[in-house]
């Protein structure tokens, strides 16, 4: 059982950075997109993640005291993609058809290098994912071993 809540975990984490990397990508991708269908230009996102199925450390001794089975697998989910609130970047170019009054143009509020940063972050921690993936796997083929 151990063994299915660890897989639990890792593919709970595998699944948030790759629904991370792809949020990171769409970023990359509008990075010039100045018409959304919301009107304006696009507006950055980011995945918001939270821990998942952990109890405190009271409610694990609640548990043991009681006799109950504790078994919480714990994770990664992610709760919600928001829209970064900062404001849009402005370049003058009155020739621009989508230039106001005063000749400038609304940006995405989308820095490459920031994106770059967190495209990183997430491909290594989905790395870091997918060794502690093959390690239970290691683990799992050296318990079938014993049985023989």
């Amino acid at each position: 059982m151990a063994f299915l809540s660890s897989t639990n975990v890792v593919g709970s984490g595998l699944t948030a950075q790759k629904l991370r990397l792809d949020v990171v990508s769409e970023n990359i991708t509008n990075i010039n997109t100045t018409r959304t269908e919301n009107g304006g230009p696009y507006r950055r996102k980011m995945v918001v993640m939270e821990s998942v199925g952990s109890k405190s450390p009271f409610e694990q001794a609640l548990d043991q005291v009681m006799g109950r089975e504790s078994d919480t697998p714990g994770g990664v989910r992610v709760t919600q993609i928001v829209e970064d609130p900062s404001d849009f970047k402005l370049e003058y170019d009155p020739n621009n058809p989508d230039a106001n009054e005063e000749g400038y143009v609304e940006l995405p509020n989308v820095d490459l290098v920031q994106e770059m940063a967190d495209a990183m972050a997430a491909s290594q921690a989905f790395s870091a994912n997918m060794t502690a993936f093959n390690v239970l796997k290691q683990v799992a083929a050296k318990g079938l071993e014993i049985g023989k």
